[in-house]
């Protein structure tokens, strides 16, 4: 068994879209799914249609603050320590990794070590389709806005620089 594909994080993504009554829907993809590009090119869809999970850290109380906005869209974190009501700060890497269990570019909505508040892009809701990561740089699952708020238990706000 691949760690990376079956056990690890890509298995504790399967194990939560399965507890939700998810379809497991993940795909890998040899060539890398990393950035938003990659992924829309792997899977043939639109930039639009990638959802992206970026780990942000609470000022303070050092809690994780999941936003999954769009692929095509830049966070205004203003935007989202005004939706939180907290000031928020950039995360790297190491931090990251430790705190949600996930490498950067491997993101996913569900999973995590430490459940974060989620906020979920209001522009994601226009579209019919979108895939998230699956927990590693090369794996992604397809799913609707619906169900990724569903799923992430995230909150709808607009956090897309204007």
């Amino acid at each position: 068994m691949n760690e990376a594909s079956e056990g690890g994080s890509v298995g504790r993504v399967r194990a939560a879209l399965r507890a939700a009554g998810h379809a497991d829907t993940i795909a890998m993809f040899p060539a890398g799914t990393r950035t938003s590009e990659d992924a829309a090119r792997a899977v043939g869809c639109a930039v639009a249609q990638i959802a992206k999970s970026l780990v942000f850290r609470a000022k303070g109380s050092g809690r994780p603050v999941l936003v999954i906005a769009s692929g095509v869209n830049r966070v205004d974190l203003a935007k989202v320590s005004a939706a939180l009501g907290v000031p928020i700060e950039r995360a790297d890497g190491r931090w990251v990794r430790e705190t949600t269990g996930f490498a950067i570019g491997g993101v996913a909505p569900v999973g995590h070590e430490v459940a974060p508040v989620v906020l979920i892009d209001a522009a994601l809701m226009a579209l019919d389709r979108v895939w998230a990561a699956a927990g590693s740089p090369m794996h992604v699952f397809e799913t609707t806005p619906a169900e990724l708020v569903r799923l992430s238990g995230g909150r709808v706000v607009a956090v897309a620089e204007s």
